[in-house]
């Protein structure tokens, strides 16, 4: 590696939107984030599952498909 063209990396504190703040190495001191791991829903189990039995009946009402034929 060339001496003296790379950036400093220095410990910097993440604070998310949702209070929960961690440490992590960055070229800045301090770094603000909307969604962590603590709060977004794929990582918490909130997210939620689509039911297939609803979407096909949705799809066949929408396009006139029906099973009493």
């Amino acid at each position: 590696m060339k001496a003296n063209i790379h950036p400093e990396m220095k410990d910097a504190k993440v604070t998310c939107a949702c209070g929960a703040t961690f440490n992590t190495k960055s070229t800045k001191d301090e770094i603000h984030v909307e969604v962590c791991s603590e709060c977004h829903p794929f990582y918490t189990g909130a997210q939620g599952k689509a039911k297939k039995t609803g979407n096909i009946e949705k799809f066949n009402k929408k396009y006139g498909f029906n099973k009493e034929q």
